[in-house]
């Protein structure tokens, strides 16, 4: 599919700030990929579709994680969780992606998780830190993503992990592990 058609596509699931979103975290991607040396149609492709199911229906991904024998834990935590891994499976089954390196990306930018790779890093990475966010910590969070995705991943981490604590709201087992995963990095030293 061309990347006019997946653009329209795109624009057409989500409201207009989502869709500014989504083309900042493809820019903020691409840039990634260009100082870290990963294919830019990959994870053009990746930032593109990230959430292309954030706003489709409920029952719908319902059905979907069902069908597809997604982790059943997705069920008992916050249904903004769900639109990645659909999203993966929508990249794949509506728009024809069978790169399993983008579907992965796709899959975890919410989340995080202890195995991600470097696109997987990048999408996540771009996700938090696209030019329309604004947060405490996210210019520091810019910063490091060019330093070292491994510091900048424990840092988002954090900031994130923190966040919902103080929202008093579960936190996924992936994002756990992910942050184990990056903060033994440091330990290590390694970050």
């Amino acid at each position: 599919m061309k990347r006019e058609e997946i653009l329209e596509a795109v624009k057409e699931a989500m409201p207009e700030k989502r869709f500014i979103h989504t083309l900042g975290v493809e820019k903020t991607a691409l840039e990634l990929a260009d100082h870290y040396k990963v294919d830019r149609n990959q994870v053009s492709l990746a930032a593109l579709l990230h959430d292309y199911a954030k706003y489709a229906d409920k029952e719908e991904m319902m059905a979907v994680m069902v069908e597809q024998k997604m982790d059943p834990k997705l069920f008992t935590y916050n249904q903004e969780l769900w639109h990645a891994p659909v999203g993966a499976y929508f990249a794949e089954t509506k728009f024809g992606v069978k790169d399993e390196a983008v579907l992965k990306a796709i899959a975890c930018h919410t989340t995080g998780n202890a195995a991600m790779s470097t696109m997987d890093k990048i999408i996540y990475l771009a996700d938090y830190t696209e030019p329309n966010r604004s947060f405490p910590g996210v210019y520091k969070a810019r910063r490091l993503s060019f330093d070292s995705l491994d510091k900048a991943m424990l840092f988002a981490l954090s900031n994130t992990i923190t966040f919902l604590i103080t929202k008093r709201q579960p936190i996924f087992p992936d994002t756990f592990d992910a942050y184990n995963y990056f903060a033994r990095l440091q330990i290590e030293g390694e970050v």
